[in-house]
């Protein structure tokens, strides 16, 4: 046996007691202050759980004509949404698109002008990067203890991990793309009088838009990844629909929902890599 010099349980009480003072201290201001967007999360759910199942496909095929311009491909987006709710499994989608769909859109609202940070700061890529390897590779679970002890058991526990665990591509890949922007269309640009903001917002982000539509396909991959896990603090969806077929022992329908899951996955894989096709056919134009 390896020679103890220090004891974990000596290592464990400091964390656990920060963690302890933390929710002691701050924990009920920490809920007031994401009441908001609980609320957005809660309006998200209601509207894509109440409106016509028609009107979502029709949304997601208007995505994939947007992304793509093929009416096969969008057709085919279309059908593939219409099959979750074909097993039965419309309400436990919308439950899981309307949870993956905020923790995407703040995940992208936080990603990339970090990303625009952190190409343009060496001092703050240095200490972003070490973060982002932790946050990507530390289990999830590890991470949803603190949350759930700030936020209780529910939809902003999960999406504050959904968060954690989905933002680094995003973060990593905008940063790349900033980064591998040619400095020879840079100094083109600045010899024609385009300033810091003008080269960020006219040159550097056109060109690098396939890198960051890459870092959104893979976030919104992670966020889809996470639901089993937020199933287990509380909230409703596939993932719940899993972890009832584990509990009770009903193969088919933990088999019936990872296909939901799937599906949502191949929909949004697919329409996002159009985009980022897309985009990369513009940038080179």
């Amino acid at each position: 046996m390896f020679p103890e010099f220090i004891s974990a349980r000596a290592i464990r009480a400091p964390i656990d007691a920060f963690v302890g003072n933390l929710v002691n201290d701050y924990a009920q201001e920490l809920r007031a202050l994401t009441r908001p967007l609980l609320h957005v999360l809660v309006w998200m759910d209601h509207t894509l759980r109440h409106a016509p199942w028609w009107s979502v496909v029709l949304v997601v095929v208007a995505l994939a004509w947007a992304a793509s311009r093929k009416p096969a491909f969008s057709l085919l987006m279309g059908l593939l949404l219409c099959l979750i709710g074909a097993i039965g499994l419309w309400d436990a989608a919308m439950q899981t698109l309307s949870l993956m769909i905020v923790a995407v859109v703040l995940s992208v609202l936080i990603g990339v002008p970090l990303g625009i940070l952190m190409a343009r700061c060496k001092w703050l890529r240095s200490l972003m990067l070490p973060m982002l390897d932790v946050m990507q590779t530390m289990p999830s679970f590890v991470y949803l203890i603190p949350v759930v002890m700030l936020f209780n058991l529910g939809k902003i526990a999960a999406l504050f991990a959904t968060i954690i665990y989905a933002v680094p591509p995003v973060i990593r890949l905008t940063d790349l793309g900033i980064r591998m922007v040619d400095a020879e269309v840079l100094e083109a640009s600045r010899a024609f009088g385009a300033g810091r903001l003008q080269q960020l917002f006219g040159v550097q982000l056109p060109l690098a838009m396939p890198n960051i539509m890459a870092g959104i396909n893979q976030t919104t991959m992670m966020a889809l990844a996470m639901v089993v896990i937020a199933s287990m603090i509380g909230v409703r969806g596939l993932g719940y629909e899993v972890l009832q077929g584990i509990n009770r022992l009903e193969v088919g329908r933990g088999l019936l929902a990872g296909l939901g899951i799937v599906i949502l996955a191949i929909i949004f894989d697919r329409i996002t890599q159009a985009f980022g096709r897309g985009r990369g056919r513009g940038g080179q134009a």
